[in-house]
């Protein structure tokens, strides 16, 4: 499967590359350094789930949970500038990279240095949200109890995936607090590497003592 970028978005996606690769010498963003294979592993992957989601709104309210150096987050804002993208990362150097990144595209879209569950707990973040994406952070079952808790009732989770199918050993997770899986897409990148894409639909409100602490979600999954 594969995405077709336009002339700006292929300008913009460009000068990310040089600002990623430059920046990557003293803060590790990528282990991907061939431009071909960043077009296709980083951004032809995160665009993806545009052509997947069904006619995502103008104004969709999106959160990228662990979006490292930005993906898929700015890819999709490159792609969709009517969106109003929300970037987090729990690790300080990363998001003082995306404000460099942010000034130097010229692109606006807000930054948040937290753990999602942590976020999640201020009523500021808590079910605010239209989609929630994460892409390649944790498990099924973990990264539900981190994103699910900022998507507003009648939102959409995107879980980007490898070719696992994890999505039994995570229903329990989901029902919890309050998801339904609406459908799982799966396709493969040009060059023939597997991926999935996990949509969860918010269904009812996740219960107030979700989510829990980083270490039980991670040790002792829903």
């Amino acid at each position: 499967m594969n995405y077709v970028f336009s002339e700006r978005e292929t300008f913009l996606l460009n000068k990310m590359s040089k600002l990623m690769l430059e920046y990557n010498a003293k803060v590790n963003l990528t282990r991907i350094t061939q431009n071909d294979e960043i077009f296709e592993k980083h951004y032809i992957d995160s665009a993806l789930p545009l052509e997947l989601l069904h006619d995502v709104p103008r104004g969709t309210s999106i959160i990228d949970i662990g979006t490292g150096a930005g993906f898929p987050g700015v890819v999709l804002k490159i792609a969709r500038p009517d969106l109003e993208l929300t970037l987090v990362d729990s690790l300080k150097k990363r998001t003082t990279y995306l404000e460099f990144l942010k000034a130097e595209l010229g692109l606006d879209f807000s930054i948040i240095h937290a753990r999602s569950e942590e976020l999640s707990r201020k009523d500021e973040f808590r079910e605010k949200f239209d989609v929630g994406i994460s892409r390649a952070v944790a498990n099924l079952s973990a990264l539900v109890e981190y994103v699910l808790p900022l998507v507003k009732v009648g939102g959409l989770f995107a879980a980007m995936k490898g070719e696992r199918d994890e999505t039994a050993e995570a229903t329990t997770a989901i029902k919890t607090l309050g998801g339904k899986v609406e459908e799982v897409f799966r396709y493969a990148l040009p060059s023939g590497d597997k991926r999935s894409l996990v949509v969860i639909r918010k269904i009812s409100q996740t219960p107030t003592q979700y989510p829990r602490n980083r270490v039980n979600i991670s040790k002792n999954p829903l």
